[in-house]
């Protein structure tokens, strides 16, 4: 039996969410749902000067207008660094 994949989308909260981006979004949640997997959004805000608030919430906005949900609580890159 095939492992379901658990796919993830990764953006930086340094800038709004662009073209190039909403289409990774796309295939990556497309190719998890294809294959009865997971899509995961994760943000990569440990770039602590660049990151702002304002685009972790235009980022998942436009993700959820898009229709692209993903299947867990958003993972902050930041806050898992004694995790590693």
């Amino acid at each position: 039996m095939p492992i379901a994949p658990r796919v993830r989308f990764a953006p930086s909260p340094t800038g709004e969410l662009h073209l190039g981006g909403a289409r990774t979004a796309l295939f990556n949640f497309l190719f998890a749902r294809q294959k009865n997997g997971q899509f995961f959004l994760r943000i990569e805000d440990t770039d602590v000067q660049r990151s702002k608030r304002q685009f972790v919430d235009q980022i998942r906005d436009s993700l959820e207008w898009l229709g692209l949900n993903w299947n867990e609580p958003i993972v902050y890159q930041s806050l898992r660094r004694d995790a590693c």
